[in-house]
């Protein structure tokens, strides 16, 4: 009969339990599989011990052994199987309690809670865009009348400019360079006659 103000034992629920049963249901499945790999070592040593008896009498002992020991091995089967599908179920109900803790942990952060006022947020990054754009627009603003200054202003001559003076003592260095170059070219030139005028002196 179903009451309607029955308690959710799920609600009482801890983790600590769940992994608990979990562990246990593990060392049960444990034993079960090592009762199942001794009674096939059994039945294999009476199969070794069948094929060399001679007297019919032992082999009949043996084969009524080997079919106990398998109806054995199959009930111990088919209850490590029954475990291994209570730790399956038991395991997704600790990813569920899992699942369910993380979530709830998430929505009691602050963010999450300021998260859940939209229209709060709608009006916050509305205004949080206007003063973005705004300050964008003092920015650009300054910038553009930065250029127009600095594309309107006299550039003054004597200072930054290249007069008559200048000019003439650009046009001096120029000149001294010329002479220069011309100077090392004559100097290469004669080093480079100089031995040979020599040799013909020895020559004659």
């Amino acid at each position: 009969m179903w009451w309607p103000f029955r308690r959710n034992k799920y609600k009482r629920l801890k983790r600590e339990d769940l992994v608990n049963s979990i562990c246990e249901l593990e060392r049960q499945e444990r034993t079960i599989e090592a009762e199942i790999y001794q009674k096939i070592k059994e039945i294999d040593a009476l199969m070794e011990k069948g094929k060399k008896e001679r007297n019919k009498d032992l082999q009949l002992l043996y084969a009524k052994k080997i079919a106990n020991l398998n109806e054995e091995k199959q009930t111990s089967m088919e209850r490590g199987m029954y475990l291994l599908y209570n730790i399956r179920l038991m395991n997704k109900l600790k990813d569920a309690f899992d699942s369910n803790t993380f979530f709830k942990t998430q929505t009691k952060v602050p963010l999450s809670n300021l998260l859940k006022d939209q229209k709060g947020l709608a009006r916050f990054l509305n205004k949080a865009l206007e003063t973005r754009i705004s300050s964008e627009d003092v920015l650009t603003n300054a910038d553009e009348l930065f250029n127009e200054v600095r594309a309107a202003y006299d550039v003054s001559e004597p200072i930054y400019g290249v007069g008559k003076t200048e000019e003439d003592v650009l046009l001096m260095f120029e000149k001294e360079n010329q002479l220069a170059d011309e100077n090392d070219i004559g100097v290469e030139e004669a080093e480079k006659e100089a031995p040979k005028k020599k040799k013909m002196k020895m020559e004659e």
